[in-house]
């Protein structure tokens, strides 16, 4: 992996959804979009959907597709809380940027994600847990498509 595209991949994703960043005009009809420039580098992030939805993350060098990633989702229990799926994806770790860290806990919330392969392939699952409960899961895959 290059450090210094991880480095950006890392800072696109924070400035953008998990850092509650400004949506920019819809590519489709009620999609989200979020977008996030610096130099030679852009990010774009889009999904469909609320409580069930399905989106995809890419990013271009040199206006040029480099890596994307796709992930479907859905809420499935009470007490769900879209600000505790932000502030877990803010944490996103260097050794796996795809979503957010391998745990993370606040409160009686509990955030997991599973991976597998490297940042030229792979796929995963994030849960989150209330009071032990599961109420949301998501799936992701992607890789390198340069």
């Amino acid at each position: 992996m290059n450090k210094e595209i991880i480095t950006f991949l890392i800072k696109a994703k924070q400035s953008t959804y998990a850092g509650k960043g400004a949506e920019t005009a819809s590519s489709r009809l009620t999609s989200h979009d979020l977008i996030y420039r610096d130099g030679n580098y852009m990010y774009y992030d889009t999904y469909l959907g609320g409580n069930k939805f399905a989106g995809e993350e890419a990013l271009w060098i040199l206006e040029n597709p480099y890596w994307s990633m796709n992930y479907a989702g859905r809420v499935i229990g009470e007490h769900f809380s879209g600000d505790f799926l932000k502030e877990a994806l803010f944490n996103v770790p260097e050794e796996m940027p795809y979503r957010g860290p391998k745990q993370y806990m606040n409160g009686d919330y509990s955030y997991h994600c599973y991976t597998e392969g490297s940042f030229d392939w792979f796929q995963g699952k994030e849960t989150i847990e209330y009071q032990g409960r599961l109420i949301y899961e998501c799936y992701f895959h992607g890789g390198l498509i340069a």
